[in-house]
């Protein structure tokens, strides 16, 4: 192989890792079989059915743990009873914004983490607590099982809620960036294992919200996740911090994008999203200087 191809292959390879990454964040909206399966009614408390949902299911919104939020806010479910899938909120005159965090590690990374690879970021959930920042981490289940002490520090801070990422951080439609793709009876399995490791990590400040691995859906994912009870939790800016090494340019773009209500995707994994610290160093004294106030999902939700 020569010097340039290897270049190419190189390249490619990266392309493909920074898009299963990026995917999180790689686009401000889903496939369009998603989009049409798209919502009941916004801002709605969690309604009968979906409670009824989560008790079978088990799910946080059905039992809550001593200090868990006390029935976070969920939509109505979608057409024909889908999940509902929320992006921004409606209400778009009040400057409030959303820094949502995924802490993505996918079940079969823990050699690479007992290898030295970092897909935590310990500095980043101590900056938010510095800055005052109310956040919502949506944290994958390996995650949560690879640092329990962080998971349980963060899901016990009243100052983050912890959100459903999937155990396995593996899609829930295909074509999704390369990730491996789970049927429909896996796929709910997935989000109850990642609320069970929650839960063994010690975390309570958990809502019923879920955020697509890549970001990708469709009708059928929507359908396998009916009767869980939750809520998908889409974004309309996106971060680009995946992979990225200027710091200055994630928080331009996240400057140039944000809007009332809007709903920022960012990343909380070190090895993956080195700089995403420093651009958040950045970005919240520029919106608080802008009038923004800084909300969790569920505020944006209920509103």
């Amino acid at each position: 192989m020569t010097n340039s191809v290897r270049k190419v292959a190189a390249a490619a390879a990266v392309a493909v890792l920074g898009a299963a990454l990026a995917g999180c964040g790689g686009g401000a909206g889903a496939p369009a079989a998603g989009r049409e399966a798209r919502m009941g009614t916004p801002a709605a408390s969690a309604s009968g059915s979906a409670s009824a949902s989560a008790s079978a299911a088990g799910s946080p919104a059905a039992s809550p743990q001593a200090g868990a939020p006390a029935k976070p806010p969920t939509m109505a479910p979608g057409p024909n009873g889908l999940a509902p899938v929320f992006e921004r909120a409606k209400q778009q005159t009040d400057k409030t914004v959303a820094l949502t965090f995924d802490a993505d590690m996918t079940s079969d990374q823990g050699p690479r983490a007992a290898g030295g690879e970092h897909f935590d970021n310990p500095a980043l959930i101590s900056a938010l607590r510095t800055l005052k920042v109310p956040s919502t981490i949506f944290m994958t289940g390996r995650w949560a099982e690879e640092y329990p002490d962080q998971a349980k520090s963060i899901g016990t801070d009243p100052n983050f809620e912890i959100a459903n990422h999937s155990y396995s951080h593996h899609a829930f439609t295909s074509p999704c960036y390369g990730l491996p793709v789970l049927d429909t009876a896996a796929a709910r399995a997935d989000v109850d294992r990642a609320f069970a490791a929650f839960r063994q990590a010690g975390a309570v400040n958990t809502v019923p919200y879920f955020r697509f691995p890549g970001g990708c859906y469709d009708d059928q994912s929507l359908r396998a996740l009916s009767t869980a009870g939750v809520t998908a939790v889409q974004w309309d800016v996106v971060s680009g911090d995946a992979f990225a090494k200027d710091p200055v340019a994630v928080a331009e773009q996240v400057l140039a994008g944000v809007k009332p209500g809007s709903v920022v995707v960012m990343h909380c994994t070190r090895s993956a999203a080195p700089v995403t610290e420093e651009a958040v160093r950045r970005i919240v004294p520029e919106l608080r200087k802008r009038g923004y106030r800084f909300v969790k999902v569920s505020e944006l939700i209920g509103k």
